[in-house]
């Protein structure tokens, strides 16, 4: 399979030289849909370190750092605040716990459905938006074929690499075009782009 994957993205000449030099990336350990979307909630706009920190507050509230959705749901705002969440943050924890209670959301359930429907059901929940289920799906789920065309550092990577100098709408349709010919493996292209604009 990692042979297969890297041989298709050598076709794209700009590609190539990343695929080279960086390191097949392998899939983050995960704890699940529902506690890696309270994490990627707890850690908006703020700094790796910051959001560690906080999400490490946050677990401590349970026992067991065990966020169960029902213990979540009935948890008071002010005490959730305490870990250093803002009342917002804090509400669309709730929310999340609130419906993975109610619609008795399982990880068969969503390893079952097509990325487009994981994205349409999840965003559902107030404060979870596309961005964040495509997180899910690539880093969760481990989907091999997702394009988040709202990353900046995607954009930012493909605009420098690609010379494109549009924006906004104009240059999410030039990636969605650049990227056609990475199918079905966009997930493994995204994550080189990453660590490109990391400094590889």
């Amino acid at each position: 399979m990692r042979n297969t994957i890297t041989q298709h993205l050598l076709k794209d000449h700009v590609l190539r030289p990343l695929v080279q030099k960086i390191p097949f990336p392998e899939f983050s350990t995960s704890k699940g849909v529902y506690l890696d979307l309270l994490r990627s909630i707890v850690g908006q706009q703020l700094s790796g370190k910051a959001a560690a920190t906080i999400h490490g507050r946050f677990l401590n509230l349970f026992h067991d750092q065990n966020p169960q959705p029902g213990e979540l749901r009935n948890l008071e705002l002010e005490t959730l605040r305490t870990a250093g969440l803002s009342r917002q943050k804090a509400a669309y924890l709730q929310n999340v716990a609130a419906f993975f209670e109610n619609e008795k959301v399982s990880e068969d359930k969503l390893r079952a459905m097509p990325d487009d429907k994981v994205i349409q059901y999840l965003t559902q929940i107030k404060g979870v938006g596309k961005w964040t289920v495509e997180m899910i799906l690539m880093f969760t789920l481990h989907r091999p074929d997702v394009l988040p065309v709202d990353d900046l550092g995607i954009q930012n990577a493909i605009a420098g690499l690609y010379g494109i100098e549009e924006k906004g709408k104009a240059l999410k349709e030039k990636m969605v075009e650049i990227a056609t010919p990475w199918q079905p493996y966009r997930s493994y292209a995204c994550y080189l782009l990453w660590r490109y604009k990391d400094g590889g």
